[in-house]
């Protein structure tokens, strides 16, 4: 029998090319910076470098145009989804999304948020739910959950006082102009490869005028939650997971 030679490229794992050389100032363990990787593969993946225009806001996404190196706009608290649909609309070829954080998205930005899913806005949220205000001393989050400690409710959520936990992505999965809604995490490999499908699909979708996308993105807070990155990849799974449980929730074809 002939011996059949099998040639093995050298397989080479690299940060992506739009990941600048800055040196990121988010806490160890923090989910950011796996998320901006994603977002840059996805980017060069569907040749979009000098096509695609991000929306930052105040929290501790604010620096995103440090380490992603495409065109950037930093908008006001809450409304950077108001700045990606005015954006959108004059430049219809661009990949237009913002990256925002629970408290930017779904607290000072609930209006803005809504009505630009609701009118179908041709532009992705890469949305961060880490349940906490991460940058601003770890206060409470519409996201916090019942019974969590924070810096604003030191004896847990209460329910009576603070009111209840919302889900936004199921919300605005009820909205006709929201064409897909996904929530994803990255704590795990697997989990990193589906998410960077959703944020990929999102991105498509955009660019084929398809409606408006959310990618929530569940993460952790190991400053805020006042534990270690290996303890907070936990009570995220134990804790988190059941109340915004992974997975698509809508899709229209």
């Amino acid at each position: 029998m002939a011996e059949v030679e099998i040639k093995q490229e050298n397989l080479v794992y690299a940060k992506p090319k739009l990941i600048t050389n800055q040196e990121m100032h988010y806490c160890p363990g923090c989910s950011h910076g796996t998320v901006h990787k994603l977002i840059a593969e996805v980017i060069e993946e569907l040749a979009l470098e000098y096509n695609s225009i991000g929306i930052s806001p105040v929290g501790c996404s604010v620096f995103s145009y440090n380490y992603i190196d495409i065109d950037w706009i930093q908008a006001p608290h809450g409304r950077a989804l108001a700045v990606a649909s005015a954006v959108k609309r004059l430049h219809p070829d661009h990949l237009v999304f913002t990256y925002q954080g629970d408290g930017d998205l779904s607290a000072i930005g609930t209006a803005e948020s809504i009505h630009a899913a609701a009118r179908g806005e041709n532009v992705v949220a890469i949305y961060i739910n880490n349940a906490i205000y991460g940058m601003t001393g770890g206060q409470m989050a519409p996201t916090t959950l019942l019974g969590m400690k924070t810096a604003t409710t030191p004896y847990g959520r209460d329910p009576q006082l603070n009111g209840y936990p919302y889900k936004i992505a199921d919300m605005m999965a009820l909205l006709d102009g929201a064409t897909y809604i996904t929530r994803q995490s990255v704590h795990k490999p697997a989990n990193v490869r589906k998410c960077k499908a959703a944020i990929k699909k999102a991105f498509q979708r955009s660019m084929e005028r398809k409606g408006f996308s959310l990618v929530e993105v569940v993460t952790t807070c190991s400053s805020g939650w006042k534990l270690s990155p290996v303890a907070s990849n936990e009570w995220m799974e134990q804790n988190m997971f059941p109340y915004y449980p992974l997975g698509d929730i809508k899709e229209i074809k």
